[in-house]
């Protein structure tokens, strides 16, 4: 626990619907004093009766026990509350609304409340330390700023995001063995708070800033959902060509290097090379022959020409000057131009009529062959009038350098040191 806090910090957990009761009982469990408040009164009643409001398996008897041990209570109002709390966490609903969109009044009611609450003169043996707002709900980055921020203007709270990552029917197990822990914010002191409320639980907590804890929500909830209907799909297609899905499946999960990994989870440029575009093409033409209809599996070619778009447009907004590009084929260490995704690029600029210049150290034109050699030609039929010799011509003629691969760490030091603006399409100097 950082010493900012008790060993037994005093915690209060505003709502009680699924993720409030959950994580103010767990808290409890763990050695904290925790009062859940809910303008529910049968939710309230029934934690103070030591039940759960609703069935979660576990979770009645955590409850039964720790409202009788007295480091659980519950209250209908917030009034008075705050006078000895260390940490509010905000466990409302946000649902959606008919557009999509979230509703956040009652993320919004709590806030005003706590607010107007830290207005009031605190009382005897009130809490020596500013009050720490965590939101536990799910909301969109910029939420916090938007919406707690302005509630809490002119009080000493300090507002952190800590999303919750539990899943109704094993959310008790969820909270206790948990695989990620994030606390995000703008005050140290605060993130460090919060992280050390689950201090006795075997998780590595990641502290990050306020907008990156929301939005990492929203990119688990969606990757589950993908995951889930990449699987539907494949599976859809294996049963009219008489091939048990379920191996299939199986067998994709038993490669952790590239499958189940981090391999290929990093935001950057497009994908091209001679697989992935062709195999995804025949696969859904495979589907379309078999009256099947693959929304998902469909969507990813489309959806990396959009990415390529983006940085196409990236560098069209650049200023007039010299454009140095490093990297030619599809991705770094290979010298296979097929649909690599650059040369599209260079196409466009080269239409819109801006000077290029491109350097891959894997790249000499004499040494192509083949359909490699083909397709280069046929889509840049001049292409050696713009390939520099050397990194160093290149970055001697260029005002900006475009990233589209990683360079060699070497390459990367000559890039960084010649002051040419860089434009990174692949995040290479990220992390």
């Amino acid at each position: 626990m950082p010493p900012s806090l008790p060993a037994s910090a005093r915690v209060i957990v505003a709502g009680l619907g699924y993720v409030g009761c959950v994580t103010a009982t767990c808290l409890a469990q763990l050695g904290h004093r925790v009062l859940g408040v809910d303008t529910d009164p049968h939710k309230v009643s029934s934690v103070l009766d030591g039940r759960a409001p609703f069935y979660e398996p576990g979770l009645e008897d955590l409850v039964r026990d720790n409202v009788a041990a007295g480091r659980l209570s519950a209250a209908v109002s917030l009034q008075g509350a705050l006078d000895d709390a260390d940490v509010v966490l905000i466990c409302v609903g946000t649902p959606s609304e008919r557009n999509g969109n979230l509703g956040l009044a009652q993320l919004s009611r709590v806030a005003r409340e706590i607010g107007a609450e830290l207005g009031r003169p605190l009382g005897p043996g009130a809490r020596p330390r500013p009050l720490v707002v965590a939101v536990r709900s799910t909301v969109f980055p910029g939420t916090c700023e938007e919406v707690v921020f302005p509630a809490l203007e002119g009080t000493d709270a300090q507002v952190v995001s800590n999303p919750e990552f539990l899943r109704e029917g094993c959310a008790v197990d969820d909270f206790l063995r948990p695989s990620l822990l994030v606390v995000g914010g703008t005050d140290p002191q605060a993130v460090n708070a919060v992280a050390g409320l689950y201090a006795a639980l075997d998780v590595r907590p990641c502290l990050v800033s306020l907008r990156t804890a929301e939005m990492i929500k929203y990119a688990c909830n969606s990757f589950h959902a993908v995951k889930i209907a990449f699987a539907n799909e494949i599976g859809a297609l294996c049963g009219p060509l008489g091939v048990p899905a379920g191996e299939v499946m199986q067998t994709l999960c038993r490669d952790v290097k590239l499958n189940l990994s981090a391999a290929y989870l990093k935001p950057g440029f497009a994908f091209g090379g001679s697989c992935l575009p062709k195999d995804l093409r025949a696969l859904n033409y495979r589907a379309t022959r078999l009256d099947l209809t693959l929304p998902l599996l469909e969507s990813v070619l489309p959806s990396n020409q959009r990415q390529l778009q983006r940085a196409i447009q990236t560098v069209l907004d650049l200023p007039a000057g010299p454009i140095g590009l490093f990297g030619l084929a599809f991705k770094e260490n290979t010298d296979d131009l097929r649909e690599s995704p650059v040369v599209e690029m260079i196409e466009q600029l080269l239409g819109k009529g801006r000077e290029v210049r491109i350097f891959d150290p894997h790249i000499q034109l004499d040494l192509i062959y083949g359909s490699n050699r083909n397709f280069l030609l046929s889509a840049l039929p001049h292409v050696s009038r713009w390939l520099a010799g050397s990194l160093e011509e290149m970055l001697g003629w260029a005002r900006y350098v475009v990233l589209t691969q990683k360079p060699s760490p070497d390459a990367a030091q000559r890039i960084r040191s010649s002051g040419r603006r860089i434009i990174d399409l692949v995040n290479a100097f990220v992390g």
